[in-house]
């Protein structure tokens, strides 16, 4: 009779034995998990206090006035001198410098 018991009881302890032995592993594994974690949220937000701001896209540029055109201008200045407003020189001059600009 007490040589059956022996062989149950150490079967029971060894096994009782690896079952904590597990359980307490099982734990160091997800205390270990759970720090990294926060370890990584602490470096995600000393990245981001020390990350400069995003730069804004500048404002858009007005558009340039929408005056007459060079075609237009040429047809204006043209006017005048056929009306003789403007003589051969002035026609010159005002044509020059609008070609030039």
């Amino acid at each position: 009779m007490f040589r059956r018991r022996r062989p149950l009881l150490r079967a029971a302890a060894v096994g009782g034995g690896a079952y904590l032995a597990g359980k307490h592993k099982a734990r160091a594994a997800d205390q270990q998990a759970a720090d990294e974690a926060s370890q990584d949220d602490r470096i995600s937000q000393l990245e981001q206090q020390q990350a400069p701001p995003p730069q804004q896209a500048p404002p858009p540029q007005a558009a340039p006035a929408a005056g007459p055109s060079m075609a237009d201008q040429l047809q204006q200045i043209a006017t005048l001198h056929q009306q003789g407003v403007l003589t051969d020189e002035e026609f010159a001059a005002a044509k020059s410098k609008l070609l030039s600009s």
